[in-house]
């Protein structure tokens, strides 16, 4: 069953790879010496994104079963069982995580530093796709995942189900790192990375990065995966 988690999530991942390669890649390099054509730097930074994923998925397929961790719809559609029975339960928490999450990245918004007030707009599809599901694919199912599996091994071996404490501490260090991620494309849009910014960056990016891995633990993958996109389509209706 494992090849097909991997190649299903591939699969849910690969669009939004896509997606931001041809849609945010070039507006963000816009007016930046390059030392390669564009599509040659489009093509590189698809493939580095694919070789993540991948990378991300492998982990997960194998690491999140023995940390107590689940993706409820791509297991039901490995193992060839009824989505809708599996999707159902994912729906409310993601939703809710969704609002939650819009109502604080239109919070922090309010206090965007007046660098960072620039003419860049990102897609709403790459936000969707990209955003949404890949990210998710790769920092929780993968990052999250794999932390979780370390701290088990650190510091409780032959334990059959990691610790809340555990689970806490790799929420966190996946929010941690969600946020400091997002810092070189916030580099490219600024002259200077100002600890304004920095902190900007961080909390609007870790503060919704709390509530996915929140809901990948306690609900599944996908909870995360709505909750995300959930957020983005929230903060586009009231930013329109």
């Amino acid at each position: 069953m494992k090849p097909r988690l991997i190649a299903g999530g591939f699969a849910a991942g690969l669009p939004g790879v896509i997606a931001v390669n041809l849609m945010i890649v070039p507006t963000m390099l816009a007016g930046k010496a390059l030392s390669v054509p564009m599509w040659v730097a489009q093509l590189a930074s698809t493939l580095q994104s694919c070789v993540m994923l991948a990378i991300a998925l492998c982990v997960g397929a194998f690491l999140a079963p023995k940390v107590g961790l689940r993706t409820p719809l791509l297991t039901a559609w490995a193992s060839h069982t009824p989505l809708v029975n599996a999707g159902k339960p994912l729906v409310v928490p993601g939703l809710a995580g969704g609002a939650l999450g819009a109502a604080l990245i239109l919070l922090i918004a309010q206090f965007t530093p007046p660098e960072m007030k620039t003419d860049v707009q990102i897609p709403a599809l790459a936000r969707v796709l990209y955003g949404g599901i890949t990210e998710e694919l790769v920092m929780r199912w993968g990052f999250m995942t794999l932390v979780a599996w370390i701290l088990r091994r650190l510091f409780q071996c032959g334990v059959a189900k990691p610790s809340a404490a555990v689970m806490i501490a790799a929420i966190i260090l996946a929010a941690l790192m969600f946020g400091a991620l997002h810092l070189p494309a916030a580099a490219l849009l600024v002259k200077q990375l100002t600890p304004g910014v920095i902190a900007w960056v961080m909390v609007g990016n870790a503060s919704f990065s709390l509530i996915a891995g929140w809901l990948y633990w306690k609900a599944g993958l996908e909870a995360a995966i709505i909750a995300h996109i959930t957020t983005h389509i929230g903060v586009l209706l009231f930013t329109m």
